[in-house]
């Protein structure tokens, strides 16, 4: 593990060299421990004297995908609240008109449902929260369920407004009290951040109404729009938060999780760490979908974040990774982050 360690650390030093992002922190472990992890680079170029931390909280951007979403949705299929396989209409009456009613959870969570591509809220709906919510429920599909594997942050909204009718509770509320606080996960909240966290925070894209890099505040626009909270983007964590998540996910009811109703349960990692989409490609899982450069049977599952985060998983190995970054600071550009990221999970599993 010791030649591994090195050749990351050189690896993430170069990503800072070139100015693929300002700073990074990673680890890798296993359902006990944080195995190895380390950190380069600085918080903010705009203060080179400040090095990057281990305990920096991070934009995690579509990782709320993940944290939240995902993991609250697998808390209500185990209470056998919401079946994966009906059409949403059965149980859900505000779709049950629209043409969202004929999908099924599966379908969003495979990213097959066939909703439209288009994100900018905005420009659609509005800015009125409300407006937001009854438009995205009630939009036309653009192609049938189950035909084509297409990524859209619509999946996950529409999830967590699904998550927020079935329990009566905000989603914030629903990811702390099912997922965070259970697991430990104290540094873990959506934005805008308190300022004890906000200070520590790794700021990430330029805003051009104040002219400064935005800090505890989620870059997302449409996390922005809906007052921070929703299920594309809009929370903060950190790693030894997101190193708590991993370690139950692979080992949920272990130590340090002792109670078996904490969090989500290995069925719902079971379910989900496999492919649902046949011979449709990309191949995707529940959320998580295989690493690229690498075979389904090789049983590494991963999900990214916009601004520059990742975390990869694998039962098989029982081990899993995560880089956090800022690379949103310089560039919207994917393709210097992306050789980072894969050669770090190269580096990180057998």
């Amino acid at each position: 593990m010791a030649h591994r360690d090195d050749q990351i650390t050189h690896l993430l030093s170069d990503g800072v060299r070139e100015q693929v992002f300002p700073g990074a922190v990673w680890a890798i472990g296993d359902a006990d421990t944080i195995l190895a992890s380390g950190r380069c680079g600085v918080l903010d170029p705009a203060q080179p004297d400040i090095a990057m931390r281990i305990d920096t909280v991070f934009d995690i951007a579509s990782l709320t995908k993940i944290v939240a979403v995902w993991a609250v949705i697998g808390t209500l299929w185990q209470e056998q609240k919401l079946p994966l396989d009906e059409p949403l209409a059965g149980f859900w009456p505000e779709v049950a008109d629209h043409p969202l009613g004929q999908i099924t959870a599966r379908h969003l969570l495979t990213h097959t449902a066939g909703v439209p591509l288009r994100a900018n809220l905005k420009n659609l709906y509005g800015t009125d929260p409300h407006a937001i919510r009854h438009g995205v429920l009630a939009e036309a599909l653009h192609r049938p369920p189950g035909e084509a594997v297409e990524y859209t942050d619509r999946a996950a909204l529409i999830l967590g407004f699904l998550a927020e009718h079935l329990t009566a509770t905000p989603l914030d509320r629903l990811a702390a009290q099912r997922i965070w606080h259970p697991l430990g996960m104290n540094d873990t909240h959506f934005g805008p951040l308190p300022s004890h966290l906000a200070t520590r925070s790794a700021p990430t894209e330029l805003d051009e109404d104040t002219g400064a890099h935005l800090k505890g505040i989620a870059h997302d626009f449409s996390a922005r729009l809906l007052g921070g909270v929703c299920g594309i983007a809009g929370a903060f964590s950190t790693l030894a938060d997101l190193a708590l998540f991993q370690r139950h996910l692979l080992a949920p009811g272990h130590a340090p999780f002792e109670s078996e109703t904490v969090g989500f349960s290995p069925a719902w990692v079971a379910e989900s760490l496999q492919v649902h989409t046949g011979d449709l490609a990309p191949a995707r899982g529940l959320f998580w979908h295989p690493a690229p450069g690498t075979r389904p049977e090789d049983d590494i599952y991963v999900h990214y974040g916009f601004t520059g985060t990742g975390m990869w998983t694998s039962p098989k190995q029982g081990r899993w990774a995560i880089l956090l970054t800022n690379k949103l600071y310089y560039s919207r550009d994917r393709d210097p982050l992306t050789t980072v990221r894969n050669t770090f999970r190269a580096l990180a599993f057998d």
